[in-house]
């Protein structure tokens, strides 16, 4: 077993509990890519195990902190039989759940998502990497599925020098079988293509804000709303779900309005009240707000603006200005959920934002809920960095 020893006081992430080792904490040690290392302090101590990654910053990505622990096959199919007992007991209202949400889950890179009796996993570590045929046959005995596709496309696999992978792991069979499956969510039905759809297929961390939505929309009333940056529309059908008599979609991706259209009816809803605009965002509200239109309700749910802490300047500007637009545009009395999924931004950052932007439109609003990513998207107590997706329910005065 090959070792990785730290420099002198940089032992305290991991004696926390933090999974990351970052290049700049080793003294010496080394091996190859997704490989299982021993990782000690200055002094020699044990810390953990963890798997290599010589071309990321993030050098050792741990999987276990007892010593006693074999990195094994046996390890991998204890984790994944975890995650997914933890899921069972959440009670989703859905045939589409995240089954492991990476170092949250103790499997570090690894995400998984089951959309009905389909798998479909990002394998965006070398650690799993490594282990993914493993994982793969741990991931069927887990859940009784059969089908299991790879969606290890995302940028993170080139920050750990791999390569893009998409296709099937498991269960391609004979042919090519479909990579579209239709769930079922709070009653709701929603067309998922894990092959062309964004992240695993879909966005299941916004699920019960979905809920929230759509309860909030009947009980203010809302008849008139905007969904900025739609995507496939979930956030549209809810709206429709909650008695909203007009609703437009909007977002610069033809394909996935198209789908938009499509689960407004696959649900039943007059297509009369949903109107399907592919344009960019910024410049449709701008538009809009110039012709003197109002919204009774607006989600802004735009795509990841800051990756990283880098870049949380720019983004805090695109944030303030489309939060900015969208509030003048709400009619008073009217309700905003809007969301950040970046990383670089923190909670309070984004709050401090969409204040910022109130200021400027000169609107003030309560703050009736702040939102966060569904419980089978768990964030633990010592990797705060998997709180990534946060946002507020503000209803206008």
């Amino acid at each position: 077993m090959k070792t990785i020893r730290l420099r002198e006081g940089k032992d305290r992430s991991l004696l926390r509990r933090h999974p990351w080792v970052f290049q700049g904490s080793i003294a010496r040690g080394g091996g190859d890519a997704g490989e299982t290392v021993r990782v000690e302090a200055a002094d020699g101590r044990f810390l953990a195990w963890g798997a290599f990654s010589p071309a990321s910053q993030i050098r050792v990505r741990a999987w276990s902190f007892d010593e006693a622990e074999r990195i094994d096959a046996a390890f991998f199919a204890r984790r994944v039989q975890q995650a997914v007992a933890l899921r069972s007991r959440l009670a989703i209202d859905s045939d589409a759940v995240r089954l492991v949400h990476g170092e949250a889950d103790g499997l570090p890179g690894l995400i998984v998502d089951r959309y009905g009796e389909l798998l479909s996993a990002q394998f965006l570590s070398t650690g799993v990497e490594r282990w993914k045929a493993v994982i793969a046959d741990a991931l069927l005995q887990a859940t009784g599925c059969t089908r299991l596709y790879e969606r290890s496309d995302a940028s993170a696999r080139k920050l750990e020098g791999l390569e893009p992978v998409r296709g099937w792991l498991r269960g391609q069979g004979p042919g090519e079988p479909s990579t579209e499956v239709v769930i079922r969510e709070h009653g709701w039905q929603l067309a998922v293509d894990v092959a062309a759809g964004h992240k695993t297929g879909y966005y299941l961390d916004q699920r019960d804000n979905r809920r929230l939505f759509a309860d909030a929309v009947r009980q203010l009333g809302c008849r008139r709303v905007l969904n900025c940056y739609s995507y496939t529309g979930g956030f549209s059908v809810a709206a429709l779900a909650g008695g909203a008599q007009e609703v437009v979609s909007v977002d610069s991706s033809a394909p996935a309005l198209e789908q938009a259209v499509r689960h407004v009816a696959m649900n039943g809803f007059d297509a009369a009240r949903h109107t399907a605009c592919d344009t960019d965002v910024n410049a449709e509200l701008r538009r809009r707000l110039q012709a003197g239109e109002q919204f009774d309700a607006i989600v802004l749910d735009p795509p990841k603006f800051a990756p990283n802490a880098a870049s949380a300047e720019r983004a805090a500007r695109a944030y303030k200005d489309i939060n900015r637009l969208a509030l003048k545009l709400l009619a008073p009395g009217g309700l905003l959920l809007s969301f950040s999924c970046s990383g670089g931004i923190p909670a309070d950052l984004f709050h401090k934002i969409v204040a910022g932007a109130a200021a400027d439109a000169q609107v003030n609003g309560y703050l009736l809920k702040r939102l966060e990513a569904a419980a089978d998207h768990p964030t633990t107590l010592t990797f705060p960095e998997g709180e990534y997706l946060k946002g507020l329910m503000i209803v206008t005065r």
